[in-house]
């Protein structure tokens, strides 16, 4: 699921869900969904939220399988689509933005050698045009730096933005961020870098990656100790393009040495780089090429393509990941790859597994680029697959969920119990402090459940390692998880039953209350509309696993709001009764969750994205035009929010 903090940086950036839901987004990142099962519209929907995230320092997938996997998915299916001719936008930040004083655009990029000879054609063709010589043309090579893109006019320094116009951050300057090189100000287009083995040393113990880092320089809040002495250190610099260290030639020269030229140019810079940029240096020329909305015509980044190999799988071994899918990690013969030796590969699920035919003794297709996981591409030789049927973690029997497999002992198997712990305080919503490296330093020190986290003091906590302050802050907001009101299906969906998610919590509990559902039968949840005899053996399973951890916790006098029953709504006099309802955009009248309860209320369903079945999508401020372009083609009614107020007054 999306953080606080991804949210916020795709409100910023203008992205909304509208074809993806966020577990959608976080099983194609995680690769359980594959990119070839996505529509052309989820497809650039995911683009655009990687995108976002990754420039905004909380990257969900890295660069190269942004370029290499998904990106190439889209270009194949559809070269001309409007996308590829979108500027990738740096993560947007709170404030106006402005003109910027010149065009920041997107790079045309090649993932092979033919391409940069087919680039190099197009030169050719230009310069015969405007009568100068090619052979005598000079190219220049440089890094591809791998930062935060920004332009400095000497006096402010910008955000790229959308290419056009970009948000001040000349604070970063202000804060003592040095030009590279000993450079001057106002040297226009480069990127906010840091030193590789300085952040390795130094930050990463703050940072997962040099972009958060990167990210957090620029933000409005104060610097923390570390990342101010980063600066003054000059460890993290604003490096203009102008003064990166380059290869000139001629074009022969170019192209007749051109694997040792990228490794030299590659490595020439003691930050992170993705690829090199190739340009020609003639003025005239680089007019008469000009650009297109997308890039300059006369420029080109080069990143290394993927590779790929016939390999033989030794074996399939089941892995359960922290959300309790057992993944398929391929075992092979040991394969230089991309200049690695790779010796296990991704097979995505075990549907996969049972279609193609993977197992010991089958010869696969192996694709590798960047520092991007072995993926398994075609099966040369099936053969008959087997499937486990155990948890390798727990021993808990598996259950298929649609094409993967899943362990349903989510409280008890020691592959989940840390995220089972963060999953309670993240479906609460609002206790803050109880994230990832909160629960992680926790388990590390023999913390395995919830139930045992409500036993602790803040004394407790100090010597896990917690700070005075924070140990005490920690109690506070137990206190609070417990004092301040919760929804009763929010509660029970905290407890990570499989196939028992906020939705069918809430079915459920519209019809029994919560202290009668650990007692239902059977058919009695197969009479609730959504559930299936399956679904309803799975739950009943669920449930009878939970209750010592339920029990103890109820105990604790959680201040629930009990979720209506379906007898007790006032149907027959709400005009959207029986309708189903899709909210979107920022509201006056209150939050999407209270309007939400509301509408539930008032006897209608609530949707999250707009489908043939919606009745009415409600938009407030910010509409993302996803959601208003589904709704016109499906012929869904689309109300304003007050007129959608006047309707149910």
């Amino acid at each position: 699921m999306l953080s606080e903090d991804q949210k916020a940086i795709l409100h910023n950036s203008g992205i909304y869900l509208s074809s993806l839901t966020e577990e959608q987004v976080d099983a194609i990142a995680g690769r359980q969904i594959d990119e070839t099962e996505l529509t052309d519209d989820q497809l650039v929907e995911f683009l655009e939220i990687a995108n976002a995230l990754y420039r905004g320092g909380s990257q969900i997938i890295s660069d190269a399988e942004y370029d290499f996997t998904f990106l190439t998915d889209l270009r194949m299916r559809n070269p001309h689509h409007p996308f590829l001719e979108k500027v990738e936008s740096e993560a947007a930040f709170i404030g106006k933005t402005v003109e910027l004083p010149a065009r920041m655009l997107s790079t045309e990029k090649a993932y092979s050698k033919k391409a940069i000879e087919q680039w190099g054609t197009r030169i050719r063709k230009a310069a015969d045009k405007v009568n100068t010589n090619f052979d005598s043309l000079e190219f220049r090579v440089t890094p591809k730096l791998d930062g935060f893109a920004a332009y400095d006019d000497g006096v402010r320094l910008y955000t790229r933005g959308d290419g056009r116009r970009g948000t001040d951050i000349t604070r970063v300057f202000d804060r003592g961020l040095s030009v590279a090189n000993e450079g001057e100000r106002g040297l226009g287009a480069g990127e906010i870098v840091v030193n590789r083995r300085y952040f390795d040393e130094n930050l990463q113990q703050y940072f997962e990656n040099p972009r958060n880092f990167q990210t957090s320089v620029i933000k409005e809040k104060e610097l923390e100790e570390y990342a101010a002495k980063a600066i003054q250190d000059k460890a993290s610099v604003f490096f203009p393009f102008t003064l990166l260290p380059s290869w000139v030639g001629a074009w022969q020269a170019l192209i007749s040495n051109f694997e040792a030229i990228v490794l030299n140019v590659r490595s020439s810079v003691e930050y992170d780089v993705d690829g090199v940029i190739i340009e020609i240096t003639d003025n005239d020329l680089k007019n008469e090429m000009g650009a297109t909305r997308h890039h300059h015509s006369w420029q080109i980044a080069y990143k290394e393509n993927m590779e790929a190999a016939h390999v033989t799988v030794i074996d399939v071994l089941p892995q359960t990941s922290r959300s309790g899918r057992v993944n398929p990690v391929a075992k092979v013969e040991p394969t230089r790859l991309s200049g690695a030796l790779v010796q296990r590969a991704t097979a995505h699920h075990y549907k996969m597994v049972l279609d193609k035919g993977i197992g010991p003794g089958a010869v696969i297709e192996l694709t590798r680029s960047g520092e991007v996981i072995p993926k398994i591409g075609t099966v040369i030789t099936p053969v008959v697959a087997e499937l486990p049927r155990e948890c390798p973690s727990c021993g808990s029997e598996v259950v298929w969920d649609g094409d993967y497999l899943y362990c349903p002992n989510t409280i008890g198997c020691p592959a989940q119990i840390a995220n089972t712990m963060e999953h309670f305080f993240k479906m609460l919503r609002h206790v803050d402090l109880f994230g990832t490296a909160s629960i992680e330093k926790m388990y590390a020190n023999g913390v395995r459940s919830v139930e045992q986290i409500y036993k602790l003091e803040a004394s407790d906590f100090e010597n896990m390692g917690f700070g005075p302050k924070q140990s005490e802050n920690l109690v506070e907001q137990l206190n609070r998880s417990r004092a301040e009101k919760i929804e009763d299906w929010r509660f029970l969906a905290a407890f990570g039953v499989f196939r028992l998610g906020p939705g069918n919590c809430e079915k459920l509990l519209s019809h029994y209350l919560l202290e009668d559902i650990f007692n239902l039968n059977e058919d009695q949840i197969v009479g609730v509309e959504g559930f299936a005899k399956k679904t309803a053996i799975i739950a009943i399973k669920g449930l009878k696993s939970i209750k010592p951890l339920f029990d103890e916790l109820y105990s604790l006098g959680f201040n629930l709001e009990r979720t209506p029953l379906v007898e007790q709504i006032d149907k027959p006099f709400s005009p959207i009764s029986g309708k189903q309802i899709v909210f979107t955009g920022s509201m006056i009248h209150g939050n999407r969750d209270d309007m939400e309860k509301e509408a539930k209320r008032l006897g209608a369903k609530v949707g999250k994205s707009v489908t043939g079945k919606t009745d009415i999508l409600v938009t407030g401020a910010n509409v993302g035009a996803s959601k208003m372009n589904d709704a016109k083609v499906q012929g869904v009614q689309i109300l304003s929010e007050k007129d959608y107020l006047e309707l149910i007054k």
